[in-house]
């Protein structure tokens, strides 16, 4: 490999490395929802895959049947949580051109 090829392939994961700042930033600024009962919870997420706010319907408390509720926080929370793993695949591939590539992660 001589000198050239080398300086290339530098420069082009320079330009990756940049790309992957730009894709983190704007996920970071990226919001999902999740909702669960017919959206009496929902579950707001950003790219980072941080729990932003939930909001209950107060309709759906009921001190009889705490269970309920719960369970449909964390059906909320799952379908956030696989928005953001969704949106995350998608900004990555869009960066690598569709090609998986092996340990290139985000760091969320």
């Amino acid at each position: 490999m001589n000198k050239g090829n080398i300086g290339q392939m530098l420069k082009q994961m320079q330009q990756l490395q940049s790309k992957m700042q730009e894709v983190q930033t704007e996920l970071e600024s990226s919001k999902v929802e999740g909702s669960s009962g017919g959206g009496m919870v929902k579950v707001v997420a950003n790219g980072k895959n941080e729990i932003v706010s939930v909001v209950i319907d107060p309709e759906v408390v009921d001190k009889d049947d705490v269970e309920m509720l719960q369970d449909l926080i964390v059906a909320a929370v799952n379908q956030a949580r696989e928005k953001v793993q969704e949106m995350q695949s998608e900004k990555m591939s869009g960066l690598t051109g569709g090609m998986n590539i092996p340990g290139l992660n985000l760091p969320f």
